[in-house]
């Protein structure tokens, strides 16, 4: 265990850190399994895209504990004034982390959300996992990546990925990852395929819950898309999704999926004119809530912006 060292660390210190979302390039849905606390046996693909989140962490006065305050257009159910601070998810990392390592939780998290809640793009894991980095470096831990990443799959399927940003595969329930080198044979065969540059996100004031997503898809199976094992299940609960999905097939754009659990719709579609064509369509028809323009991949993941003593 690292022993606190709170002594040098001043009351004001902060770290701020840009916390991308993720999509699912593939994702294949396998059973669920009892060790794993009843997850889905999972074969993926991740991919970071430069849509972010910012997270600013700032050491309290010892024994004050920690405060979280939350920002943004989009915050859907986090804007609830009564939710429980402890069931944020990057709350849950700043205690996790002092329970491993001994320090108090004497931490001010504050998050600008850019990326839409609830939506399967792990706006929340992504928040974690930056705050996991940076409280690292925040308390002058200099754990390794080993170190961090079984305190995050305990958080989260997903959320070991997001320590890490580029392109993985995952396995086992999302958390057993292999890093996939930007110039490998591999993301090659992505790009070819049209799964990497430039997207348009469909995004949704509704939320989808996960756990929801996958109890629907032990009812309706994965129908037969060859990208998300999830698409029917998340199209079951939230047809607009499907309607967007239709209209951006229909229109010839790039691969169109559900992001992980949804409800987001991704096209991929170059910049210029046809991404503001199929902008147009989804708007007319209704098909999305609001659009959102990102690339992928991208690196590094979460990265320290500033630190301030």
């Amino acid at each position: 265990m690292t022993q606190p060292e709170e002594a040098g660390q001043p009351t004001g210190r902060s770290i701020s850190l840009d916390c991308p979302a993720k999509i699912n390039l593939r994702l294949k849905v396998g059973p669920s399994r009892d060790e794993w606390g009843s997850r889905h046996q999972l074969d993926t693909i991740y991919s970071a895209i430069s849509l972010h989140d910012r997270v600013d962490l700032t050491l309290r006065e010892p024994g004050s504990g920690f405060a979280l305050t939350l920002e943004g257009d989009h915050l859907g159910d986090l804007a609830d004034g009564h939710a429980d601070p402890k069931a944020n998810l990057a709350v849950k990392a700043l205690l996790a982390l002092a329970g491993t390592t001994g320090h108090q939780p004497d931490v001010s998290i504050h998050i600008t959300k850019r990326i839409p809640v609830g939506a399967g793009l792990a706006g929340g894991s992504t928040d974690a996992a930056g705050t996991l980095l940076g409280l690292n470096k925040l308390w002058g831990l200099g754990l390794p990546m080993t170190s961090l990443e079984p305190i995050a799959a305990d958080l989260g399927a997903d959320l070991p990925f997001c320590l890490h940003g580029g392109i993985c595969k995952g396995a086992d329930f999302g958390q057993k990852l292999t890093p996939l080198d930007t110039h490998s044979t591999e993301v090659a065969r992505l790009t070819e395929t049209g799964l990497t540059g430039h997207m348009l996100i469909g995004a949704y004031e509704k939320e989808l819950s996960t756990a929801r997503v996958y109890r629907t898809f032990d009812e309706v199976g994965s129908g037969h898309n060859d990208l998300n094992d999830l698409e029917l299940a998340a199209c079951t609960l939230h047809p607009r999704s499907g309607l967007a999905l239709d209209l951006a097939r229909g229109f010839g754009a790039g691969p169109a999926f559900i992001s992980g659990s949804g409800p987001s719709v991704v096209a991929m579609v170059p910049e210029g004119d046809r991404a503001a064509t199929l902008k147009a369509i989804w708007e007319r028809e209704g098909a999305v809530d609001w659009i959102i323009e990102a690339d992928s991949p991208v690196a590094p993941v979460v990265r320290p912006v500033s630190v301030t003593h």
